[in-house]
């Protein structure tokens, strides 16, 4: 299991990332462009309608969200209060609902919602293919579920790096994870920040429609709730290696972004919508001068 998919070890690393995720992070991987690309599989067509954010976490997609849909009827679910906490401060948010809960054991009845979606969630889940049936079980029937996710990275060295830092689905697996869940008339769309100029696809939203009521033909009438998770030596151990290799995938990742956006800069964005174009906000430009910092102090040390 990677770091970032098992619950307790999620839980703790989010109460310190909620600190600066807005601000460092989530501007990086998770930009307005791609998220509006992404909502439009949503069919958000109607104001009326019942949606579950699933994930929420600090609320930007659910910012996408209540742009088609009243606030009030947004139900956003995340298992970590303090990301939470982030979300409930935006003034957008303050008519949506809030609950702690599980994606993979969604605190709902069967056929509850006209639509499912969760952004930047599945990558922690321990067991993707029952958080997609929990899709499929609480919407209704005619409604549609969008989740959007990474994909598995081209590189063998990419794929080392995100399998130790959280789950990186491939194609091939989101595909048959709805199609196994019951979905039909199953969407795609590809969806990439600016500043990733790479051939290889970068992430996924995927859509699928719910015809028939009650829970996914894929997923057992009694519904299997998890023992708490527990704590041992050997586990302690395993919690020691993934954070020391999934904290150094991390901290390529960022500032692979964070270049990336800055030779952005000087690229031609005339036919780019100004509510679009992306630029580096403060609080990235001061940790990318600290890394070339740290990066010409290591080059002088060594020469």
């Amino acid at each position: 299991m990677r770091l970032m998919q098992h619950k307790k070890e999620a839980w703790w690393f989010y109460r310190f990332l909620s600190v600066f995720y807005d601000k460092y992070v989530n501007p990086l991987f998770w930009t307005p462009q791609m998220r509006d690309q992404s909502l439009q599989l949503a069919r958000l067509d109607d104001p009326g309608l019942h949606v579950v954010d699933v994930g929420s976490g600090t609320g930007f997609t659910t910012l996408g969200i209540v742009q088609f849909v009243k606030a009030s009827h947004v139900y956003c679910i995340d298992q970590s209060p303090h990301q939470m906490a982030k979300a409930k401060d935006k003034p957008e948010l303050s008519d949506c609902h809030f609950q702690l809960g599980d994606a993979e054991n969604l605190p709902f009845d069967n056929d509850h919602f006209d639509r499912y979606v969760s952004a930047g969630s599945i990558e922690y889940w321990p067991n993707p293919d029952q958080g997609i049936r929990e899709a499929y079980r609480v919407i209704k029937p005619g409604g549609v579920a969008l989740l959007i996710g990474p994909l598995e990275p081209d590189s063998r060295i990419g794929r080392f790096f995100a399998d130790a830092w959280m789950l990186f689905p491939s194609d091939r697996e989101y595909r048959q994870w709805f199609e196994e869940a019951g979905f039909t008339d199953i969407q795609v769309e590809y969806i990439r920040p600016q500043w990733y100029r790479r051939k290889a696809e970068y992430g996924i939203a995927i859509a699928g429609k719910k015809l028939d009521p009650g829970v996914s033909p894929g997923q057992a009438t009694a519904r299997v709730i998890p023992e708490p998770e527990k704590m041992t030596l050997g586990r302690a151990l395993q919690l020691f290696w993934r954070v020391l290799v999934g904290s150094l995938a991390g901290f390529i990742f960022i500032p692979a972004a964070l270049f990336g956006y800055l030779l952005r800069v000087f690229a031609p964005q005339e036919n780019i919508p100004e509510q679009y174009r992306e630029r580096l906000n403060f609080h990235q430009i001061l940790a990318l001068l600290v890394i070339i910092g740290l990066l010409a102090g290591l080059i002088w040390y060594i020469f």
